[in-house]
């Protein structure tokens, strides 16, 4: 009975994925409507395709798992980061500029972005190279987090399930594009939202309700993390420090992600950014707040894990949440592997859109390919999904057979290299005119190069930085600091080429742009 239920749960969800893929296939028939929906997404669908492309397995089955262990009940900070910062400071700094702009500039992708900005070509290509490889790592971790839950539920071999999951998010992705991801991610979130809420509580009963989970985090000791009495349940947990570089990361990483940044691109009007800001750090609160709350009991499960001589556990921090929901019915074990997937094929569909996207526009068009209609272009698109759907499964795949530690290190540098590379530019060009197409280059380099050879030479960077973690934290702050001095040092842009492009920020509507994007967003 249980079986047929979590199958059956699984092809109800499945058919919905791919009718919607089917039902939206109308707004996907030129470029703009493909890769942005037509700019004309509402504020839920827009705040839900942020929120669920931010949230994956990687965070529910291997952060939520790995910091909950290590910080205890303290890894919930990380979750109240990711709203505050992650989420409601990027729609109040981000959203409104970015949705002018790129729309003044005509840009469909980051590096479009920034090579219409300071018109450079080099710019344009230079970021899509880096967008294209650090994307695939990242999105072949999204398979990681499904093996153990699928093996648990449903005894069948993970291979099976990265084959299932890649032929679905293709299938809809290819029908109906962007339109297609939001409105599914629009779902997924529900799903999420409400599979987090009751696998928190369902876990909490097994150990005495929260104060009773509380209570039994206080007596856990670990004398190779901490000495300290109760640590496990205290306010900021047993490192305080190495609990702020994760924060900055999770957190401030998402300004700088090319498929995070896409969703602003496409919202309607100015309403709709209000609303979303909303609706999005509402979202963040409830699931990443709830995973990383739930990983922080993780400790009370110590019994039903196998702890090796070095402290270590055998299967890693991935086995965490996993034995956590062993314990539990078939019926809420069926909705956290549908909740997972949820959060895994939102992820996977918003990246290699994101991946394809750019690999066309910003590599082929123009310069492959000199002459390359709309019609050609959504095709290329298209094919490129599958292309990088089916590139990082083989990746998932020869990773977890042969467990090759070096391609799961790449996975972990792939969003500190993103985000230390295009987060400060990024945002000093929407705001300052003086940013400089030499502090761009330098802040690509920096932030791509600093990842780079923390995964190569790792031990021979400071103690500090040799976690990629605390690395990528610094790779992003340094940006904060390496645009504006380069470019006070660095030949001025373009005068016309800034002031053309800040005009749309000046343009009238019932007032400026700065303050609103006015009640019809196509304005002249």
């Amino acid at each position: 009975m249980g079986m047929a239920l979590k199958i059956g749960m699984l092809v109800v969800f499945f058919a919905i994925m791919i009718g919607v893929g089917f039902y939206s296939r109308k707004h996907a028939t030129d470029v703009k409507g493909f890769v942005l929906g037509g700019r004309s997404v509402g504020p839920w669908l827009t705040a839900f395709a942020y929120g669920t492309s931010y949230f994956s397995a990687v965070i529910f089955v291997g952060y939520a798992g790995q910091f909950g262990w290590k910080f205890g009940i303290a890894s919930t900070w990380i979750g109240i980061g990711n709203a505050v910062i992650g989420s409601l400071l990027a729609w109040v700094i981000l959203g409104r500029r970015t949705r002018i702009m790129t729309q003044h500039l005509n840009s469909a992708t980051m590096p479009q972005f920034f090579g219409e900005r300071y018109g450079s070509k080099g710019l344009k290509i230079a970021s899509s190279i880096i967008v294209f490889i650090f994307l695939i790592p990242y999105t072949a971790s999204l398979y990681n987090g499904l093996s153990r839950l699928f093996g648990m539920a449903f005894n069948i071999d993970y291979s099976v399930c990265i084959l299932i999951m890649s032929i679905l998010t293709a299938i809809y992705v290819i029908a109906g594009g962007y339109m297609a991801t939001a409105i599914n991610d629009f779902i997924q979130g529900i799903i999420m939202l409400f599979g987090i809420v009751i696998v928190i509580i369902a876990v909490l009963r097994i150990n005495g309700g929260f104060m009773g989970s509380l209570d039994g985090l206080a007596k856990i000791k670990d004398e190779l993390v901490s000495s300290t009495p109760g640590v496990f349940n205290s306010f900021f947990g047993p490192d305080p420090l190495s609990l702020g570089f994760v924060v900055i990361l999770t957190s401030l990483g998402t300004w700088g992600l090319p498929q995070m940044v896409q969703k602003f691109y496409a919202i309607k009007s100015e309403s709709d950014i209000k609303k979303g800001t909303i609706i999005s750090t509402a979202f963040a609160i409830v699931v990443a707040g709830g995973c990383y709350f739930l990983g922080g009991f993780g400790r009370l499960f110590t019994n039903k894990l196998t702890i090796l001589e070095d402290g270590t556990i055998e299967g890693g921090f991935d086995s965490i949440i996993p034995t956590m929901l062993s314990t539990l019915s078939p019926a809420i074990i069926a909705l956290v592997v549908i909740l997972v997937l949820s959060a895994s094929m939102s992820t996977l569909s918003s990246l290699v859109l994101a991946s394809s996207s750019t690999l066309t526009i910003d590599l082929l068009k123009d310069n492959i390919i000199k002459k390359m209609s709309e019609k050609k272009q959504v095709l290329s698109m298209r094919i490129l999904v599958v292309f990088f759907i089916a590139i990082s499964a083989v990746i998932a795949l020869f990773q977890y057979n042969t467990q090759v530690n070096f391609i799961a290190q790449l996975m972990g540098v792939s969003w500190g290299a993103l985000a230390g590379a295009f987060l400060a530019p990024f945002m000093y060009s929407l705001y300052w005119k003086k940013t400089t197409k030499a502090a761009c280059w330098v802040s690509f380099i920096f932030g791509a190069g600093i990842m780079t050879l923390n995964l190569f030479f790792r031990p021979h960077f400071p103690e500090l930085l040799q976690s990629p973690i605390n690395c990528g934290s610094v790779a992003m702050l340094a940006g904060l600091v390496i645009v504006p001095v380069v470019s006070l040092f660095t030949p001025k842009p373009d005068d016309k080429l800034v002031e053309e492009t800040f005009e749309c920020y000046n343009r009238k509507q019932i007032v400026t742009a700065k303050e609103s994007l006015g009640e019809d967003a196509e304005t002249e």
